[in-house]
Formats: C-alpha cells, sequence, structure tokens
C-alpha cells in the first residue's frame, strides 16, 4: 500500500499579545520560580487563557495590580537568574511607581469586559475541544460539537471560531497544536491508505482468488500470501475506517474454513 508521505509545516510564528502574555505569566509564574510572589489584589477574578476575555481586559487587571502594589509600597526585588536583572528590576519598579489607580469610566469598562469572555468553559470543555479536534480533525465541527459534553452545537461552533482566531494568546499554544497537527497527520494516513486499499481491489472481478501482492524485498517471515490476501480483501469489505474493524476481522479469521488448520493466524489478536 502507497503510504503519503508527511511533509513538516513550516514553524508557526507565535504573535506576541503583551497585554494577555504579561497578564498569565504574572499569574502563573512560569518562568520565575525562585523569586516570591509579587502580591495581588484580593478579590481578582478567576481567568483562564483558553476563555478568551478581549485583551483590553488584560490591561486594565495589569493595571489595578501595579497600584495595588504602589499603595502597599511594594519593592520589585531582583531575580539573579534574569540576564540584565538589575536593569528589569528597576523597568518593573518604575511601572508600580508610575501607576495610576482605575478610574470610574476604566472600572465600568473593566466590569463590561468581564462578561465577554467564554466564562462558561471550564479546562475540562476545553481538553475535550482539543480532544476531539485531534480525533477529527479541524473542520469537523458536527463531530467535535458532538464530544463537548453539556455545550450546544451553536456553542462549540462559536468557541471554534474564536480559538482559531486566537489560539496564539494562549501559553501553551505549542504543545496544543503539536497534538491537533498529529491527529489530523493520522487521519490523512487513513484517508490515503484506504484509496490505495479501493484502488487494488478494484483492479479484479474477484479478488478473494485473484489479487496478487508484490511483496519486493520486504515479505514478512509470518503470514503467508494467501492469509494477506484474505486479510486485505476483507478490510476492504467490511471497510477499513470502521471503528472495531479489527476485532470483527480476527472473527472473521476464526471463522473461515480455510483457516481451521491454521494455527498461526487463528491465535492473532486484534493488535
Amino acid at each position: 500500500l502507497s503510504m503519503m508521505e508527511w511533509i513538516e509545516p513550516p514553524k508557526r510564528e507565535r504573535k506576541a499579545n503583551y497585554a494577555v502574555d504579561a497578564y498569565f505569566r504574572e499569574a502563573l509564574r512560569v518562568s520565575e520560580p525562585k523569586v516570591p510572589k509579587a502580591p495581588r489584589p484580593p478579590k481578582q477574578p478567576n481567568i483562564q487563557d483558553f476563555q478568551f476575555f478581549p485583551p483590553r481586559l488584560f490591561e486594565l487587571l495589569e493595571k489595578e495590580i501595579l497600584y495595588y502594589r504602589k499603595t502597599i509600597g511594594y519593592k520589585v526585588p531582583r531575580n539573579p537568574d534574569l540576564p540584565n536583572a538589575a536593569q528589569m528590576q528597576k523597568e518593573e519598579q518604575k511601572k508600580i511607581d508610575e501607576s495610576m489607580p482605575l478610574n470610574s469610566a476604566e472600572t465600568e469598562e473593566k466590569e463590561k469586559l468581564l462578561t465577554q469572555g467564554f466564562t462558561n468553559w471550564n479546562k475540562r470543555d476545553f481538553n475535550q475541544f482539543v480532544k476531539a479536534n485531534e480525533k477529527y480533525g479541524r473542520d469537523d465541527i458536527d463531530n467535535i460539537a458532538r464530544e463537548v459534553e453539556g455545550k450546544s452545537p451553536e456553542e462549540v461552533i462559536e468557541y471554534s471560531a474564536v480559538f482559531w482566531e486566537r489560539c496564539n494568546e494562549l501559553q501553551d499554544i505549542e504543545r496544543i497544536m503539536a497534538q491537533i497537527e498529529r491527529g489530523e497527520a493520522r487521519i490523512q494516513r487513513r484517508i490515503s491508505i484506504k484509496k490505495a486499499l479501493d484502488a487494488k481491489i478494484a483492479r479484479y472481478k474477484a479478488p478473494f482468488h485473484q489479487l496478487r501482492i508484490q511483496y519486493g524485498t520486504n515479505k514478512g517471515k509470518n503470514y503467508t500470501e494467501e492469509e494477506d490476501r484474505f486479510l486485505i480483501c476483507m478490510l476492504h469489505k467490511m471497510g477499513f475506517d470502521k471503528e472495531n474493524v479489527y476485532e470483527e476481522l480476527r472473527q472473521c479469521v476464526r471463522n473461515a474454513p480455510q483457516f481451521r488448520f491454521d494455527w498461526f493466524i487463528k491465535s492473532r489478536t486484534a493488535m
């Protein structure tokens, strides 16, 4: 069977969204584990990057955090692990010293923006969405919508549109995209194998008897050509992309009279 060659896509350029990145870097403290956490205002909203709030919200929340630190007289410690530690410390301290409180218009804007993200999507919903994209490919939105429990198709379609538009804002986007692309590569490989199988079988009027296999130099030592012929023809007959096709194929082998005394093929597992 002809196999599709996988062509590596170009490296994805991650668009920098500084307001969003700064907020989540601060919230998660991913790169600075040894420096004590800087204080944050009490009762700050618990928001996640996959909920895709408007970027303006993170600017306002960052401004609120900086002013809170100014009011409590917080001094930025020097992080020896960073290059230009003294310069970084000076810049961070300057931001705090020059910060101003949110005015009434900004406070009202912040409250309004807090309602504009996907507030009803939690981590479990997001993980189900990513796994469904891996399983079905990003374009099969109908099947993806069925996989996300507790969400209507309309909600998933709306979320998917925003996800693909703004996914570069996610902290873990490289891992997520690699996961989805691996799944899509498997889907493409299945499609190419199915096409090759259909083309091979279509050459014969009675493939169970006539089909010939060109092994070349890589003929396995275990299966005979008669066994291989039966497996290929039955796989095509039952449907290569059927969910439990190999379990059913195993049962067909056990029921086939020509293999009644063929212990090797009768003892094969579905795997």
